[in-house]
C-alpha cells in the first residue's frame, strides 16, 4: 500500500471555498475514477491556511493509473479552473506505512 501525502497552501481568506469547491467538484470526480480518500485535514493551529488530503493506493502503478484517469474527466477541468489562483504552495509525498503503523 501506498499513501499520496498532498500538503497545501491556501490563499488566506480562501481556505473554506477551497474546501466547499474540493467537496462539490474534486472529491466526486476522485471517487467516480477510483480514488480512495483516507482523510482531509484542515489546519486550526500552526502552519494556517494549509489543507492535507491523504490517498491511498495499492502500488504506484494504480496511483499513475488513476490519477491519469482523474486527470483526462472534463470535470477535472473546470474543477482546476474554480480553485484558479487559489493554492499558494504544493507539496506532494508518497509514503508506506512502518512495520507497526496501525495503517500499512
Amino acid at each position: 500500500m501506498i499513501f499520496d501525502h498532498r500538503t497545501y497552501t491556501i490563499q488566506p481568506g480562501k481556505t473554506n471555498e477551497y474546501v466547499k469547491i474540493f467537496e462539490e467538484f474534486a472529491y466526486p470526480i476522485a471517487i467516480k475514477n477510483g480514488l480512495n480518500l483516507v482523510a482531509y485535514f484542515v489546519s486550526k493551529v500552526g502552519t494556517l491556511n494549509q489543507v492535507v488530503h491523504i490517498w491511498q493506493y495499492n502500488d504506484l502503478m494504480e496511483f499513475e493509473r488513476l490519477r491519469e484517469q482523474r486527470d483526462a474527466d472534463p470535470g477535472w477541468t473546470l474543477y482546476r479552473q474554480k480553485i484558479a489562483g487559489m493554492i499558494v504552495a504544493q507539496e506532494d509525498k508518497l509514503m508506506t506505512g512502518a512495520p507497526f503503523s496501525p495503517i500499512k
